[in-house]
């Protein structure tokens, strides 16, 4: 079974309650609960939350809640720990891991993500773009000639289950898929939050 989670705590510190603030009419999350449900692929969804606003908000969107328990809603919990729990409640060959703070995705995006991952027999995939950035100082190419990094996006990861049963998130065979900068946008801050508004208006219109 593919199983599609998005965690979303209550507490995010950068931009305070941003899994419900509206953005471009919507609460943050519907966004990514939207494209979840448009997937084909994934056979359960459900959304973590030990937040009863998020939580309601979810279910009026007709997604499924798993509660957190606190100890995994603190800014020190990690995501693998959250995946975690869930799977210790249902059981899953794979997760699709969805977060709210990237709210802008192609039609199609999950489920070419999940038949890459399929088809390449990895342990993880994630979504995101090459970096080229260096330390001031550091640098004797042009920008041009940087061969980079692969940095990812938070926009969608696809990972084995038993992976991430052992506390890791990545296993050791990796699968890199480079998104638009669009689709890059990740909300960390209140910057993030107003371009990640204007590209919504953008491909779906409104003032």
């Amino acid at each position: 079974m593919i199983l599609g989670i998005t965690p979303a705590r209550g507490g995010s510190k950068g931009v305070p309650r941003k899994n419900v603030r509206p953005i471009h009419g919507r609460p943050l999350i519907a966004w990514t609960i939207d494209a979840a449900q448009s997937s084909r692929l994934i056979d359960r969804y459900v959304v973590s939350t030990e937040d009863p606003e998020i939580a309601a908000v979810a279910r009026s969107l007709g997604a499924e809640v798993l509660d957190r328990p606190a100890d995994l809603a603190t800014d020190e919990a990690m995501t693998v720990d959250v995946l975690g729990h869930v799977l210790t409640r249902i059981d899953a060959d794979a997760v699709v891991l969805l977060q709210a703070t990237s709210p802008v995705r192609d039609p199609g995006l999950i489920d070419g993500c999940i038949q890459r991952f399929l088809e390449a027999g990895v342990d993880s995939l994630a979504t995101g773009f090459m970096c080229k950035f260096v330390p001031y100082g550091k640098n004797t190419q042009r920008r041009q000639d940087l061969e980079g990094f692969f940095y990812d996006d938070g926009n969608v990861y696809v990972i084995r289950a038993d992976v991430i049963r052992t506390g890791d998130r990545y296993g050791t065979r990796l699968e890199p898929v480079l998104l638009d900068r669009e689709q890059n946008v990740e909300i960390d801050d209140e910057f993030d939050f107003r371009v990640a508004e204007q590209v919504l208006k953008r491909r779906h219109g409104g003032p």
